[in-house]
């Protein structure tokens, strides 16, 4: 049988299904936390736009002041996962911040976040697979193809043990960093491109220059997307008390270095007025071709356009992943489904939340196909679009709700910085880059922003989160024993740690 753990004391008699502990380490958990950031795509998909169209050359120090955006950000954000575990780490975090209703409805966003990320994702992959498989091997087959050539793989992976996956992923994710890596070495080795190494590309001040330093920063803060996740493989991990507080840092911090770098020497191998030419011309993939040709050779450009394909699929395999634990952490509280909340008898993996989100990712993609949808412009561009503004929404909540959690609780662990300046100074952040997605929305979308579906992007995100809402404030009027478990995830694992926990964890990592 499944693993069952018995009630937390919020839910007495109650036993759930448990996700399969000690599956993986700290080297998997950051494989998978920095797959759904997805470097290779990051930097191809964001960075030409940012330098063509954003903050031009300042793209780096864009990079830059993003990274410590988001270590502020993640200093609360680490606060709480030394204290709570749970596969639905916002929809915790917040129910047990800001109470159950904002809880609820931060976890209904997001859902909606990932569910729609892993389709999303899928659009690119096509889109890089057949233009690659075209240009490469001659062979021109519909994107729909390889669409669904990567749904059925990354459902067949997603029913076994996590472990499986984090394997995968660590070899694509090692791949595709490897390439970016040795592009801008290669790049730095030969003393740049036409200006040298130049430094006003890192200078901080560049951030806010260019045409619209707003768009470039957006784009800089939408790279690291996915980086939160660490926090949903606690239940999996190795002593997440120590596991996932640290996978954490070096993922945000890690990123956001290798970022600064590739970009930086990206540029460096174009040279300033030649890489805002490329950007903003009609081949931007070739700010990256370009140098990888000139200064390792045409084979680079080869591998590097497979690595797109791979890092794409990583990406996608990542954030399904995400979706199907949110799905399960609500299934096993008994909303939406109990069913997503069981695990497999062997496996331990959430196969039926899994499942769910293969359907549901199929029929978005689906639906895209069937109206003559780009999978590029419409699939990638739309559904990416609205995933972000859900879950920066999200993690601007996650950010006050580190404040309220240590307010109220554990006298012992309140620090000035730790618990509320950083939480504090990282929710105002996060709020700014909303209000940098908002200003922004029509150019983010391209030629999509014309499109019905694009209209409705912000309706949608209020929908869902007022309906959460909605649906917290009628449990604690009708169901009150349904709302007091709400974010409460009944494992002893998912449970708030206590003092004595925190300081008894276990020196392994």
């Amino acid at each position: 049988m499944a693993e069952t753990h018995p009630a937390a004391p919020e839910t007495p008699g109650r036993e759930v299904h448990r996700l399969k502990a000690d599956s993986v380490g700290l080297v998997g958990v950051v494989f998978m936390a920095v797959a759904t950031a997805a470097p290779i795509t990051a930097m191809t998909g964001n960075l030409p736009i940012a330098v063509g169209f954003g903050n031009g050359t300042g793209a780096p120090a864009g990079y830059l002041f993003a990274t410590l955006v988001l270590t502020v950000f993640s200093v609360g954000y680490v606060a709480m996962a030394r204290r709570i575990t749970a596969a639905g780490a916002f929809y915790g975090y917040i129910s047990h911040g800001l109470g159950r209703i904002a809880g609820m409805a931060s976890g209904m966003l997001a859902v909606l976040a990932y569910i729609v990320f892993e389709a999303s994702i899928v659009g690119v992959f096509s889109y890089f697979a057949r233009t690659t498989v075209a240009d490469q091997l001659g062979l021109d087959l519909p994107w729909i193809v390889y669409a669904a050539a990567m749904l059925l793989v990354t459902a067949v992976l997603s029913y076994f043990d996590i472990n499986l996956t984090a394997r995968a992923l660590g070899v694509m994710l090692i791949a595709e960093i490897a390439v970016l890596f040795a592009v801008a070495t290669a790049v730095l080795l030969h003393g740049g491109g036409p200006d040298g190494i130049p430094l006003e590309p890192v200078h901080p001040a560049n951030a806010f220059g260019g045409a619209s330093a707003g768009l470039g920063l957006f784009f800089a803060f939408w790279s690291w997307v996915g980086f939160e996740s660490t926090a949903m493989y606690g239940e999996e991990s190795r002593d997440p008390k120590r596991v996932i507080p640290r996978a954490t840092i070096v993922s945000v911090v890690g990123v956001g270095l290798f970022y600064i770098y590739v970009s930086w020497m990206t540029i460096a191998g174009n040279g300033l007025k030649g890489s805002v030419d490329v950007s903003s011309g009609s081949s931007p993939l070739d700010l990256f071709f370009h140098p990888a040709h000139a200064y390792i050779g045409a084979w680079a450009v080869d591998a590097f356009q497979w690595l797109l394909i791979t890092g794409s699929f990583a990406c996608g395999m990542a954030f399904h992943q995400c979706a199907a634990r949110y799905l399960y952490a609500i299934g096993r509280e008994g909303f939406l489904h109990p069913a997503l909340g069981r695990t497999h008898a062997r496996h331990g993996s959430p196969y039926l939340a899994s499942f769910v989100q293969s359907v549901i990712a199929t029929a978005l993609v689906g639906a895209f196909w069937l109206t003559g949808q780009d999978p590029y412009v419409h699939l990638y561009t739309l559904l990416a679009i609205l995933g972000t503004m859900a879950i920066l929404i999200v993690q601007t909540l996650c950010s006050f709700a580190v404040v309220g959690y240590f307010r109220k609780n554990h006298p012992e662990d309140r620090h000035w910085f730790r618990t509320l300046t950083a939480p504090l100074l990282g929710g105002i952040g996060m709020m700014a880059v909303v209000g940098l997605l908002v200003v922004n929305l029509d150019t983010a979308a391209g030629t999509a922003a014309g499109s019905l579906f694009f209209q409705a992007i912000p309706w949608i995100v209020g929908l869902v989160f007022f309906g959460g809402l909605g649906l917290g404030l009628y449990l604690r009027a009708r169901r009150p024993e349904r709302y007091e478990i709400i974010g409460r995830i009944v494992l002893e694992d998912a449970a708030e740690r206590t003092d004595d926990d925190v300081k008894e964890a276990p020196a392994h990592a």
